[in-house]
């Protein structure tokens, strides 16, 4: 009997309740994933996190990911899969000037409180003054968050700063 169907649509805290033994295999398939041991982040950000955004923090080809995990459970692989997000912002855009930075939300110490920063994070975006941008500082792409402003038709751009700081910057 199958528990669980193992898409790009499945949420991380799905699969590893389903299948407890492919945490280890998430981990090793990016080293990112590791944040995953952390039981705060087991509890926030997994539950809303699919394995298609998974698999763009973790920089793997969904594709891969998704047979991987499939392969460890038994289930058949498949040649392609349709990732559910847009395409992320990585370039500059010719709209961020940083003046017109309004505010700045650090969303590590929301996720280490044990929340979830997405409501606060489009609330203050949708305060915005005209042409004023929202910085966003994170341990990982927030790709459940930016999937979101996506679907709300938000500007946004992902700057990579380190291997665990990330800042993206919203705009209406």
């Amino acid at each position: 009997m199958i528990k669980l169907i193992i898409t790009p649509k499945t949420k991380i805290f799905d699969l590893l309740e389903a299948y407890p033994q492919l945490e280890d295999v998430l981990i090793a398939a990016a080293p990112p994933f590791k944040k995953l041991r952390n039981p705060v982040l087991r509890k926030t950000v997994a539950k809303i996190t699919s394995l298609s955004q998974a698999a763009t923090i973790g920089g793997v080809k969904v594709e891969d990911l998704i047979n991987t995990l499939r392969t460890e459970v038994g289930q058949k692989t498949t040649d392609s899969i349709v990732v559910e997000h847009g395409h992320y912002v990585t370039e500059q855009p010719d709209w961020f000037k940083n003046s017109n930075v309004a505010e700045i939300i650090d969303i590590r110490e929301i996720l280490n409180a044990g929340e979830q920063p997405v409501h606060e994070v489009l609330s203050a975006v949708n305060k915005l003054e005209n042409n004023k941008i929202l910085k966003v500082i994170a341990p990982f792409i927030p790709a459940p968050l930016i999937d979101k402003s996506l679907s709300l038709n938000y500007k946004h751009w992902l700057d990579k700063k380190g291997e665990e700081e990330f800042w993206v910057f919203f705009k209406i």
